[in-house]
């Protein structure tokens, strides 16, 4: 019988094979492990930054275009599209019209017209044909998510006539002073004498006012909240505030509801040209340092 054995030669050669197997098999590894870590990061970083710029700008689209402005908190607001904006302003405030009312489910909630030539519209009551005003404040509690305190209704709404001055500064109660006459931009309505109409009412104390002497135009938009979006640099936490009346003297961060978009924000940044905003997201990664994705969006 032939019995065979390794010689030390074969030994060597085998044990230096096996070491270059070793040495580079584990750095193959070591970087296959790598790209898919990064490839997982990457793919989730796209996919949150897709998520909270298209959240953004589906409250954004709807806007009354006129009423963005930019703010850092306790710092004075500035519109949107001034030429001496806050570079470092990290709010993005707006009124948004209901868009959910105007769409209804099969008739609109509010039509977005005023019958100038109807005989009850006059100084303290405007007649808007096919709106259900009932219908409308049973919705806006729903959207705004009554719990029985401090309940949202067709009281706390306001119209904007299209077409008519806008005043950035006093018009839509972002000074913090409630609207109590309708000369500004925003008018605080309330139900008229009928479900199709709208009483004037003072922003301050609900009292009945009047529109004599105000410009009243054909089609209006009805808002019933402003939105914010606020980013935390430190904290890195991008929220949407919603259900608070600026019109009313309300601002955000003490009267609105907040709701996360997203965590891990690294940059939030909006900007302007005419009526056409631009917002950026940036979100960052705990995995991999010093590394983030951007996703921009132009909102017309």
């Amino acid at each position: 019988m032939r019995r065979y054995a390794f010689s030390l030669l074969e030994l060597v050669f085998v044990i230096v094979i096996m070491g270059i197997i070793g040495k580079f098999g584990v750095e193959f590894l070591a970087q296959a492990y790598k790209g898919f870590i990064f490839s997982s990061v990457n793919h989730t970083l796209q996919a949150n930054s897709e998520m909270a710029v298209e959240n953004i700008a589906a409250k954004l689209q709807f806007r009354i275009k006129d009423s963005v402005i930019a703010r850092d908190p306790g710092i004075d607001f500035q519109a949107l599209a001034s030429s001496d904006l806050d570079t470092n302003a990290s709010v993005l405030e707006w009124v948004g019209a209901d868009i959910d009312g105007f769409r209804g489910d099969s008739t609109p909630l509010w039509s977005g017209i005023i019958d100038l030539r109807d005989a009850d519209t006059n100084a303290t009551n405007l007649v808007s044909p096919e709106t259900n005003t009932t219908a409308l404040s049973t919705q806006i509690g729903i959207l705004a998510h009554n719990n029985g305190t401090n309940d949202t209704t067709i009281a706390d709404a306001a119209i904007y006539f299209i077409g008519s001055d806008s005043d950035i500064n006093t018009g839509y109660g972002w000074d913090g002073v409630a609207i109590d006459t309708q000369t500004r931009t925003m008018h605080p309505i309330d139900v008229g004498a009928g479900t199709n109409q709208f009483k004037p009412v003072k922003g301050s104390d609900g009292a009945n006012n009047s529109f004599s002497g105000i410009d009243v135009f054909e089609y209006y938009q009805l808002a019933w909240t402003a939105y914010a979006v606020e980013h935390n640099s430190t904290s890195g936490d991008l929220t949407l505030y919603y259900d608070y009346q600026p019109w009313e003297g309300e601002n955000y961060s003490a009267d609105g509801t907040p709701t996360l978009i997203m965590q891990n924000v690294s940059t939030f940044r909006f900007k302007a040209v005419g009526s056409v905003v631009k917002i950026q997201v940036c979100v960052k990664s705990d995995l991999v340092e010093d590394y983030s994705l951007c996703k921009e969006k132009t909102i017309f």
